[in-house]
């Protein structure tokens, strides 16, 4: 029988998804019996739980209406998996998890909820429906664990049971984000970047919901006002997206001083290798990028989604979204006080309260789990 049987659409890179494989890798490491099942095949984060030991089942899903055949093979797996309970993950699986414990009554459902106000202006009619489905349907599931405070405001403004509903903040791995000068070098060099330079950057997919126009814009305003000053965007998207966004860094005369980094593995060394991290997006739960950048001591400009301003602890920091003028304000002042941060301060403040340590030891208590046969 398995403790738990998480339910996630796929395992491409995300927040959401790599946040799932640190957990559910975890639990496993300390002797839980824990799985994880796709809807969707593919994956490019699979390999990650694959090398952790976790057991991984695919419902074989060819798009977006092939239905009738994997609702046959969730439930072939429920039968033969058995588990004490079934975990959604956003809120397509958490609606599929909701409709199984008609068939299997006894089965304990938990939701994952990981995001704050949701800006539909860019999901398309299936995303709302699923919110809206959500909404209805959240007080048929036994506990809803949400990662931000913003996130469970929101949601219980929207219907979900405030009874049943508990907050547990991401977990940072700061034993991998840590300070690490000697791949701040390597990072810098192979970019083309000065020791003398200021490099300011966003870690985020490409996506319209991370705003990296804001981001531009605001790098346009810096470029024009600060002397010795790069740019790195990190991570990928789709190639019309990401060609749009090159489009609009060329206009507004960044070429020369933006780097397009695009999908790195190396994080801790990326992270180390900035001056400033930011965070422009539209809207957020809990950003991993910012405590990953600040348990490498790495200073960040955020905008006032989700917990992000929670997470910074330093209004001067945080900036109202799509606002690029006051994003640029905030990354000059903390360029202008760069000298004066407290790199040690900021990583202990993730460490102390957004540790892996803590998401471990409080999803253990929420979900019931027994005593772990051995340490992470």
């Amino acid at each position: 029988m398995t403790d738990v049987l998480y339910l996630i659409r796929s395992l491409n890179i995300g927040g959401s998804e790599r946040q799932l494989i640190t957990l559910v890798s975890c639990l496993h490491a300390r002797g839980h019996n824990v799985s994880v099942v796709t809807f969707y095949a593919e994956g490019s984060l699979l390999d990650e739980l694959r090398t952790a030991g976790v057991p991984i089942h695919n419902l074989g899903k060819r798009g977006r209406w092939d239905l009738f055949p994997v609702i046959i093979r969730f439930i072939r797996l429920l039968r033969s998996e058995r588990p004490r309970i079934l975990h959604g993950y956003l809120d397509p699986p958490n609606i599929v998890a909701v409709a199984a414990k008609l068939l299997f009554p006894p089965l304990r459902v938990v939701w994952g909820v990981r995001g704050s106000a949701n800006d539909f202006q860019h999901h398309d009619w299936l995303a709302r429906l699923c919110f809206r489905a959500s909404c209805s349907l959240a007080r048929f599931a036994d506990l809803i664990i949400i990662n931000s405070e913003c996130g469970l405001q929101h949601h219980a403004a929207h219907g979900y049971p405030s009874d049943r509903m508990v907050v547990i903040p991401n977990g940072i791995d700061t034993e991998m984000f840590s300070p690490d000068p000697e791949g701040r070098t390597q990072i810098r060099s192979e970019w083309g970047v000065r020791p003398s330079d200021r490099l300011v950057g966003y870690v985020a997919r490409l996506d319209p919901i991370k705003d990296h126009a804001t981001f531009l814009e605001a790098a346009s305003l810096l470029a024009s006002s600060v002397d010795r000053i790069r740019f790195v965007c990190v991570g990928d998207g789709p190639k019309a997206y990401r060609d749009e966004l090159r489009a609009l860094a060329a206009h507004s005369g960044l070429d020369d001083l933006l780097i397009w980094a695009g999908f790195r593995s190396d994080m801790r060394s990326v992270y180390n290798a900035l001056d400033i991290g930011v965070s422009s997006s539209l809207s957020e739960g809990f950003p991993n990028c910012i405590g990953e950048a600040m348990a490498c001591g790495v200073p960040c400009v955020v905008t006032d989604v989700g917990d992000s301003a929670v997470i910074v602890g330093d209004r001067d920091a945080v900036v109202p979204r799509s606002n690029p003028v006051a994003l640029a304000q905030a990354v000059r002042l903390s360029l202008e006080r760069m000298n004066s941060y407290n790199a040690t301060a900021l990583r202990t403040k993730i460490v102390e309260k957004f540790s892996l340590e803590r998401l471990i030891q409080s999803t253990e208590e929420r979900l019931g789990l027994r005593c772990p046969k051995r340490p992470m």
